[in-house]
């Protein structure tokens, strides 16, 4: 499996995790250690501000009827996957500000929406779809429709960012920002 890692500017990603496969990290996304992401069945892209902690898993798995190109996973914006959490799927897309807390399991037959809660330890293997604003909890995994949009993530972003790299190794961005061309600066005569 080849790797093909883009780290853009602003993330924070601990060199002691595992990415492998076609992967793409958003700016201002913390990736902390012992993380393990793996594109075996296409690529996969986390959007920006993301919180994936330690222990969390993250599988793009192949399909049956896989496609030529295989399409990308795209996890959206400001999601947030708690310690030892495990999300495995074949579907393109994750939406935004959902939150994967401690130990749950998301199966390949699921489908996540945006503003959605797994529950601790909440494992979720039936095919089903949770529409946007979906909380699952408990041993049974009872379900009820949030009552007020997920909290923002963005102060606990802002501290990881400035205190990770005083205790662990860094990966260092690998995609920069195009400079425009001499071309389209200069004014037209």
């Amino acid at each position: 499996m080849s790797h093909n890692i883009k780290i853009l500017p602003g993330a924070t990603v601990c060199e002691d995790c595992t990415l492998e496969g076609d992967i793409t990290i958003g700016g201002g996304t913390v990736i902390h250690p012992r993380v393990t992401i793996i594109a075996e069945g296409g690529p996969i892209i986390i959007a920006e501000y993301c919180i994936i902690e330690e222990y969390s898993t993250i599988i793009h798995k192949k399909s049956d009827k896989q496609e030529s190109p295989p399409k990308a996973l795209f996890i959206g914006a400001h999601n947030v996957f708690e310690v030892g959490c495990r999300l495995e799927s074949i579907f393109g897309h994750i939406g935004e500000n959902n939150i994967f807390e401690c130990r749950s399991f998301v199966g390949v037959d699921v489908r996540i929406g945006s503003g959605c809660v797994v529950g601790a330890a909440c494992c979720l293997t039936a095919q089903q779809v949770l529409v946007d604003n979906t909380v699952i909890w408990g041993s049974e995994h009872h379900i009820r429709e949030a009552l007020e949009k997920q909290p923002s993530q963005l102060l606990q972003l802002d501290f990881l960012s400035k205190v990770m790299p005083n205790y662990h190794r860094l990966r260092k961005p690998n995609v920069h920002k195009r400079q425009p061309s001499r071309q389209s600066t200069e004014p037209a005569k």
